[in-house]
């Protein structure tokens, strides 16, 4: 029997939570509490805006704290891994 608590953590201890308003305290994931996808840009999937300054602001965001997109968070990372081993191999192959 597989039971997958690793793919949620509620922290409601924290002194941020929730960070985002939006979802029910029991429905909040703080597993992605630093988003992995950030770093992806216009491709990470959530909602976000570009600030005046250039900069990304996710505040509006609840896609890694959704229970239900634990896939969708693994598969955009995996996606991730395999787009960089193939730009480090045809680097290689150079």
């Amino acid at each position: 029997m597989s039971s997958e608590h690793y793919k949620f953590f509620n922290h409601r201890e924290c002194e941020f939570f929730p960070c985002h308003k939006g979802l029910e305290d029991d429905e909040f994931n703080c597993l992605f509490c630093y988003c992995p996808l950030y770093f992806l840009g216009d491709k990470c999937g959530g909602s976000f805006k570009i600030t005046g300054s250039g900069v990304k602001d996710c505040t509006d965001c609840l896609f890694p704290h959704r229970k239900e997109n634990y896939e969708k968070m693994m598969e955009k990372i995996r996606g991730f891994m395999r787009e960089e081993a193939e730009k480090r191999k045809k680097d290689t192959e150079k």
